[in-house]
C-alpha cells in the first residue's frame, strides 16, 4: 500500500489554534503523555489564546513562547442587536408591570438551571416572595426535556405560574420559559439573573449572555466551565457569588430591596463586556497573516 505523506509541515500548511482555553486539569491529563504533547505543540505554527494564564500552561507543555498570542476571549464580543433589543422592550411591557397596580414588579430569570437546581431555585423564589409578594421567577431549564418536568415540579408546588410557549401569562408568580432562542431577551427583560449549572457540580453556564443586557448575574460556586468569564466579571462587580440556595434568596432579597444596588450591578456587567471586547479582530488579525493573497 502507498504511505500517504500528510505531515503540514513538508506541505508548508500552518496551523493555527484560536480562542484557545486550557484548564490546570487538563494540562496535567497532557503531561502524563508528554512526548507526544511536545509533538503537538511543535507542530503549532500560532496559538491564540484567551489569557496569560492560559497562555502560560500551553507554553508549559512545549509550546514555543514566540508563537504564544493572548487574544482574549470571542464570547466577549457579544453585542445585542436592534432586534432584540425591541423584543425586550415588549418582554418588559408584558412582564415588568403588576397589573392590579401598575407598580414595576421585581423579575429575576433563572437561566439554563438543572436537575435538583430546578428545585433549589424554586425554594429561593419561596423564600423572596415572603419578602417580595409580587416578584416574578422566569426559570428557563437548560434542556428541552426539562420543560414538563419543571411543569410538573410547579403544578405540585404553591406556586402559580403559566408557560410562554402557551402565551397565556396573566399575573402568575412563575413564568416557566418552556422554548427556544429566547433567553437573551428573557435575561434582558430582567432585574438579574441567575446562571445555572453552578449550585450544582455542573461548571456553570454562560453569564455574558445577561451582561450583554445590562443585566447583573448571581452565580452559584460551580464555575469552572467559565473560569475566563467569572473572575473578571466578579472583580469588576458585574456579578456576586453565593455558595447554596439560601444565600442566593438572601441575595434576591438584597437586591430586590435595593434598587440602586441591582442596577449598578447590571452597570458593572455591561461595562465588564465593553472592556475585554475585541477578541474576533485581534484574532482575524492574526489569521490575516497567514490566508494566501487573492490573486
Amino acid at each position: 500500500m502507498a504511505k500517504f505523506n500528510g505531515n503540514k509541515s513538508q506541505k508548508n500548511i500552518p496551523v493555527l489554534v484560536i480562542n484557545a482555553r486550557l484548564s490546570e486539569k487538563s494540562q496535567q491529563g497532557y503531561q502524563k503523555v508528554a512526548k507526544l504533547t511536545h509533538i503537538i505543540m511543535r507542530s503549532i505554527t500560532v496559538l491564540a489564546s484567551h489569557n496569560k494564564t492560559d497562555a502560560e500552561r500551553f507554553i508549559e507543555l512545549g509550546l514555543e513562547a514566540s508563537k504564544s498570542h493572548v487574544t482574549g476571549s470571542i464570547k466577549f464580543d457579544i453585542t445585542p442587536s436592534d432586534e432584540q433589543l425591541a423584543k425586550v422592550l415588549n418582554l418588559k411591557k408584558l412582564y415588568n408591570s403588576n397589573e392590579d397596580n401598575n407598580d414595576e414588579r421585581f423579575v429575576w430569570v433563572a437561566g439554563s438551571t438543572h436537575p435538583v437546581e430546578h428545585e433549589l431555585v424554586l425554594s429561593a423564589h419561596q423564600e423572596l416572595l415572603k419578602k417580595q409578594p409580587n416578584a416574578l421567577l422566569i426559570i428557563a431549564p437548560r434542556h428541552p426535556e426539562q420543560f414538563d418536568k419543571v411543569g410538573e415540579l410547579l403544578t405540585q408546588s404553591p406556586l402559580s405560574f403559566s408557560r410562554r410557549s402557551q402565551n397565556n401569562y396573566n399575573n402568575e408568580q412563575v413564568l416557566l420559559a418552556d422554548t427556544l432562542g429566547e433567553l437573551q431577551c428573557l435575561y434582558g427583560a430582567a432585574n438579574v439573573s441567575f446562571i445555572g449549572g453552578s449550585l450544582i457540580r455542573r461548571g456553570g453556564h454562560n453569564p455574558l449572555e445577561s451582561a450583554a443586557f445590562s443585566v447583573g448575574v448571581i452565580t452559584g460556586p460551580h464555575t469552572y466551565n467559565f473560569d475566563h468569564v467569572y473572575p473578571e466579571l466578579i472583580k469588576l462587580k458585574g456579578a456576586v457569588m453565593v455558595d447554596n440556595n439560601d444565600e442566593l434568596a438572601k441575595q434576591l432579597i438584597t437586591f430586590s430591596q435595593n434598587t440602586k444596588a441591582c442596577q449598578t450591578l447590571g452597570i458593572k456587567a455591561v461595562q465588564c463586556v465593553a472592556k475585554n471586547q475585541g477578541a474576533i479582530q485581534k484574532t482575524l488579525t492574526i489569521i490575516n497573516q497567514y490566508l494566501e493573497p487573492k490573486p
